[in-house]
C-alpha cells in the first residue's frame, strides 16, 4: 500500500524508579497517549500539575483512524497551543451535502453565521493530530511520556492507586493519586476493574478505505443513500490532506471482516465509485462494525475514565474524539482545584453527572443516525426511502434525513455547578452552554472572545452603551470584582465595551456580536467555567449573587 505519512519511533527510557528500584507517587498518571490523553495531560501541565502519561506503543495511531474534528475539540486545543498547527494541515471544511441514488437530496452549513476563530469541522488524520500533541507535550516540563509501557494491573486503595507496569526493563509499580484512563475502547484498565459497558452493538459492518488520488471534488462531506455504484447500501466521501480521501462502505452484517478488507475485494468498490479510469492507490483500510455503548459511571474513586474508553459510538456524525476531548476538558479544571486545596471532592462528581450526560446524548444521536442508515426492517426502509424522496422537494422532511447529526457540544443543562437564571436572556449561552465566539479588540490587538475564555474562570460585565459617553465601570463592581481576581481561585474579569474606553482589562465589541450572542445589556454580568462553559448570569451586577454562583461552580 502507498504511505503519505511516515510513522515517528518514540524511545523508551527507564524511569527514575525503575532504575533505582523506588516507587514514587505521582500526582496524576494518564494511562494511553491518543488524542484525549494526551489533551487532559496538556491541560494538567497548563493549570501546574504533573502529570505521567503511560502508553503500550512507541509510536502515534496508525491508519488515519479518526479524521473529522469539530469546532469545540478545535478551541480546546486551542486553548492549548495547537490547534492552529492541527487547522493549518487539516482540510477545513462545513458544508455537506446528501445524495439518493444519483440526486442531490440537500446539502447544509454546519457554520453559517459569520465572525469564528475557529471553522465548523477540519479533516486531518489522526496520525497527524497525534503528533502535533506529542510535539507539543514534550514542550512540557511537568509532562512525563513514557512509551513502551504498558498497565497490566491496577489496584485501588484509600488514597491512591498502584500501577503495574511492563517496560522492556520488566515490570515496576507506579503509584499515582489520581489515575485518568484513556486506553481506548478496548480499555484494559476497564477490564482490570471488572467494568462493564452498557448498550448495543448493531449488525452491520462498514469499510474504510483511504485512497490516494488526485481529485476535483470539493472540500465538502458527500454521503450517498442507495447510490448507483453500491446499490441499496450507503456510501461517504471525506478530503484529508496530502491527496489522501476517506471512501466509506456499508457492506451489511453477513459481510466477512478480514475478506473485505483484502485488496481485491476494496479495488473494485473504489473504482465503481471513482471510475476505472480514476487512478487511484490504497493507503489504508478497515472494517468497522457500529457499536452505541458507555460505561454506567465515569468515575470510580480515584480512577476517572475518558474517551473511547468510557462511551463508544457509531463513526457517522464524528462524535467519537470530539466527545472525548471534551472529557479531558471537563475533568483537568475539576482536578486541579481539588488536588489544590480549592474546590471539595464532591467536585470531581459533576464530572460523571455533566459527561454521562453527554455521552447519553452522543449515543441517542448516534443510535438515530445508525437505524436511518442502516433499516432493520422493510418497513423502516420504506419509511427512510420516502423520506429521502420527499427531501428534494420538501423542506420539511430535510430535518428528518439522518446521514449522521454532525458533532455538537454538549449543553450541561441539569449540572448542579449551574445558577439557574433569575432574569429574562434572549439566545443560546444558557447556564451550562459552551461558550459561543466574538470579535472583539483587546490591549489593542484584534482578537476573540475565546482567546480570553484562557482557562481560569472569567467575569464579563457589560460597561454600558456608550449613550452618553459614560460606558465606564462603577467603582464597586471593579473592587468586588478585583477582590474576587485577587481570591484564590483563578479568576480574571473583563469590562466589555462598545468601543476603545482605555478600561484595564476591556474587550472591545466593535463589531457587537459579542453583545449580540449573548443578549448583553448595560450592567449584565457572566460568569463562565474554566472550560469555557456558562455558569451564570445576571441583567445587574450583585457581588452576593456572584460569590454564591462561584461557590455553586466548584462544588462548595
Amino acid at each position: 500500500m502507498h504511505a503519505t505519512y511516515s510513522y515517528p519511533k518514540y524511545s523508551f527510557t527507564p524511569s527514575e524508579e525503575q532504575r533505582t528500584g523506588t516507587v514514587k507517587r505521582h500526582p496524576v498518571v494518564v494511562i494511553g497517549a491518543g488524542p484525549v490523553g494526551l489533551t487532559a495531560a496538556l491541560d494538567f501541565a497548563r493549570r501546574g500539575v504533573p502529570v505521567v502519561v503511560l502508553d503500550a506503543e512507541d509510536t502515534v495511531s496508525v491508519g488515519s483512524r479518526a479524521v473529522c474534528y469539530a469546532k469545540r475539540a478545535l478551541e480546546v486545543w486551542d486553548r492549548l497551543g495547537v490547534g492552529q498547527r492541527m487547522i493549518d494541515k487539516g482540510v477545513v471544511w462545513k458544508i455537506g451535502k446528501v445524495f439518493n441514488g444519483d440526486r442531490q437530496v440537500y446539502q447544509f452549513d454546519l457554520l453559517p453565521e459569520p465572525d469564528h476563530k475557529i471553522p465548523a469541522f477540519i479533516n486531518l488524520q489522526q496520525y497527524y493530530l497525534e503528533d502535533f500533541l506529542v510535539a507539543e507535550a514534550r514542550k512540557h516540563d511537568l509532562i512525563d511520556l513514557r512509551w513502551l509501557s504498558r498497565v497490566i494491573s491496577a489496584r485501588a486503595e484509600d488514597d491512591h492507586v498502584v500501577l503495574q507496569v511492563e517496560t522492556p526493563d520488566g515490570v515496576h509499580a507506579v503509584e499515582a493519586e489520581w489515575v485518568v484512563a484513556c486506553d481506548g475502547a478496548k480499555s484494559s484498565v476497564r477490564k482490570m476493574l471488572g467494568l462493564e459497558f452498557q448498550g448495543e452493538v448493531f449488525k452491520d459492518r462498514f469499510l474504510i478505505a483511504d485512497v490516494v488520488m488526485k481529485a476535483d471534488f470539493p472540500a465538502e462531506r458527500w454521503f450517498w443513500f442507495d447510490p448507483p455504484f453500491h446499490r441499496r447500501q450507503s456510501a461517504l466521501l471525506h478530503m484529508q490532506p496530502d491527496n489522501v480521501w476517506r471512501l466509506d462502505f456499508q457492506l451489511g452484517w453477513d459481510a466477512d471482516p478480514e475478506e473485505e478488507k483484502k485488496p481485491e475485494r476494496v479495488i473494485p468498490r473504489v473504482q465503481a465509485m471513482l471510475g476505472a479510469d480514476t487512478p487511484f492507490e490504497l493507503e489504508w483500510v478497515s472494517v468497522y462494525t457500529f457499536q452505541c455503548r458507555r460505561l454506567e459511571r465515569f468515575r470510580h474513586g480515584r480512577i476517572f475514565f475518558a474517551g473511547d474508553s468510557a462511551h463508544q459510538v457509531s463513526p457517522f456524525g464524528a462524535r467519537g474524539a470530539n466527545s472525548g476531548v471534551p472529557d479531558a476538558d471537563n475533568l483537568a479544571w475539576k482536578l486541579a482545584l481539588v488536588m489544590k486545596g480549592l474546590a471539595p471532592d464532591t467536585l470531581l462528581d459533576s464530572y460523571d453527572d455533566e459527561r454521562v450526560a453527554a455521552a447519553k446524548e452522543n449515543i441517542l444521536n448516534s443510535t438515530r443516525s445508525t437505524d436511518f442508515i442502516t433499516p432493520k426492517s422493510d418497513m423502516s426502509r420504506t419509511f427512510r426511502d420516502a423520506v429521502l424522496e420527499l427531501a428534494v422537494e420538501m423542506p420539511f422532511a430535510r430535518s428528518l434525513v439522518n446521514s449522521g447529526r454532525l458533532s455538537t457540544p454538549t449543553t450541561y443543562t441539569g449540572s448542579p455547578l449551574n445558577t439557574p437564571d433569575t432574569d429574562a436572556f434572549a439566545g443560546r449561552m444558557v447556564p451550562g452552554a459552551p461558550a459561543t465566539d466574538a470579535p472583539v479588540e483587546r490591549d489593542g490587538q484584534q482578537g476573540w472572545l475565546m482567546d480570553a475564555l484562557d482557562g481560569r474562570f472569567v467575569v464579563l460585565y457589560a460597561a454600558g452603551d456608550g449613550a452618553s459617553g459614560d460606558a465606564s465601570v462603577p467603582a464597586e463592581v471593579a473592587a468586588a470584582l478585583d477582590g474576587l481576581a485577587r481570591g484564590p481561585l483563578p479568576l480574571v474579569w473583563h469590562a466589555v465595551t462598545d468601543r476603545r474606553r482605555g478600561i484595564a482589562g476591556e474587550l472591545v465589541d466593535s463589531a457587537g456580536r459579542l453583545r449580540e450572542r449573548y443578549d448583553l445589556t448595560p450592567g449584565s454580568v457572566y460568569l463562565i467555567r474554566p472550560d469555557q462553559h456558562i455558569a451564570a448570569r445576571w441583567r445587574r451586577f450583585d457581588a452576593a449573587a456572584l460569590a454564591a454562583a462561584l461557590d455553586r461552580a466548584v462544588g462548595r
